[in-house]
Formats: structure tokens, C-alpha cells, sequence
């Protein structure tokens, strides 16, 4: 099973956010912003971070792929 993080880059469309916005707003790293885009492993003190920075749960922003 493999995550995806589609549902993440639509919420910053429809807050009109950028990446590097979120990242700064979250306090994450470009670093890990890349391995996002790229569906990588984060950890869920990544997750929590981006979660309360764009004031949504976790299923707002990931979905589980069965592979």
C-alpha cells in the first residue's frame, strides 16, 4: 500500500497556497516538501504540522492507495 498526497496540492489550490508557503507556515523543510510531491515517507510529525497549519484532519490531505 502506498500513499499519495494529491488531496494535499489540491487543498493549497484551493487556498491559494504554494508549496513553499505551506512549508514555512508548517515549519517543515523544502526537503520534505519535495519527498511529498513525490508521494515519499514522511513522518506523522510531519503530517500533524501540515495538518495544523491548514487547519484540517489527516484524511484532508493523503489517501491510501492499495497497490
Amino acid at each position: 500500500m502506498s500513499v499519495s498526497y494529491k488531496k494535499l496540492w489540491h487543498l493549497l489550490l484551493d487556498k491559494n497556497m504554494k508549496k513553499k508557503d505551506l512549508a514555512t507556515l508548517a515549519g517543515v523543510s523544502i526537503y520534505t516538501m519535495n519527498k511529498l510531491t513525490s508521494d515519499g515517507n514522511v513522518t506523522m510529525e510531519v503530517i500533524e504540522k501540515i495538518c495544523t497549519a491548514l487547519n484540517c484532519k489527516v484524511d484532508d490531505i493523503l489517501e491510501f492507495i492499495k497497490e
